[in-house]
């Protein structure tokens, strides 16, 4: 079950080695440059840099394949309801219409529409692997010790700490919880139909939040009790420096937003228009 869990693992690589605040950064500017511009070239080019980085930290599909599924899910419905909602929003977007599939009334497929969604579509390859490379390649203390080196205060830096830090304790309870409805008669497994499936696990959600609070209020009386946040700074037990390799992360991530900023100018704006 445990390998079924996104959380810190431990393992060998300069992923492993890098400061957790270098990747924060590097997660944070890449994904906003990637969610801010349609060209193509470059959220390909930074999707399949993602993924490659899943070979390089030795992840295996089966410790992520969950919460990619259930990712995969919900990027595949947000693709559906935003064909639904504007059909012909890819025209407008690049100013030509090529009909792939006449379809019904208001309801028709073009070659715009359809590239406007690839690129909707492979933006969550862009930002989701390095979430989960992020989560599952950074220890919590040592990301801590990192953000309050750079000037975080370290009460937040802590409270980012015990968020990653639960992380995993959040699905396990999940999973206990999802167990014993099912030795009590709910089915979840895939042999049910989707949408009993849906409000099954919708249900598991309410015991959840109860739980969580529960183990929120147990953390927050035992932080009180032995009196943190008295003094204005603190040690930690894990403690890395800074060191050439995490500035360079820095400075690939800022040059991935130089080129999109550059990109706006070339094509005019945030798409990137083959049409033309």
């Amino acid at each position: 079950m445990a390998n079924h869990f996104i959380g810190y693992q431990s393992g060998q690589g300069f992923l492993y080695h890098l400061s957790g605040a270098s990747k924060l950064i590097f997660f944070i500017l890449v994904s906003v440059a990637c969610m801010t511009t349609y060209d193509t070239r470059l959220i390909a080019l930074v999707a399949v840099t993602s993924l490659l980085l899943f070979k390089l930290a030795n992840i295996r599909w089966k410790q992520v394949s969950f919460v990619i599924k259930f990712i995969g899910f919900f990027a595949l419905l947000n693709v559906i309801m935003v064909y639904l909602f504007e059909p012909s929003y890819g025209e407008s977007i690049y100013g030509a219409k090529t009909v792939l599939w006449q379809g019904y009334g208001r309801f028709y497929l073009t070659s715009q529409e359809l590239f406007y969604l690839f690129n909707l579509a492979l933006k969550y390859f862009c930002t989701v692997p390095l979430a989960v490379l992020f989560l599952m390649t950074t220890h919590p203390s040592q990301f801590a010790s990192s953000l309050n080196q750079i000037g975080v205060p370290y009460k937040v830096a802590y409270a980012v700490s015990l968020t990653l830090r639960y992380i995993p304790d959040v699905q396990e309870e999940f999973y206990m919880i999802r167990m014993s409805q099912e030795a009590r008669g709910l089915e979840l497994s895939s042999k049910e139909k989707l949408m009993k499936r849906i409000k099954g696990n919708l249900q598991i959600v309410i015991p959840l939040i109860f739980s969580s609070l529960e183990c929120i209020d147990t953390v927050s009386t035992a932080m009180e009790l032995r009196r943190f946040g008295k003094n204005k700074k603190r040690t930690w037990y894990t403690y890395t420096n800074f060191t050439s390799a995490d500035i360079m992360t820095i400075v690939l991530a800022v040059l991935i937003v130089a080129v999109t900023l550059l990109l706006f100018k070339w094509n005019h704006g945030r798409f990137y228009n083959p049409w033309q």
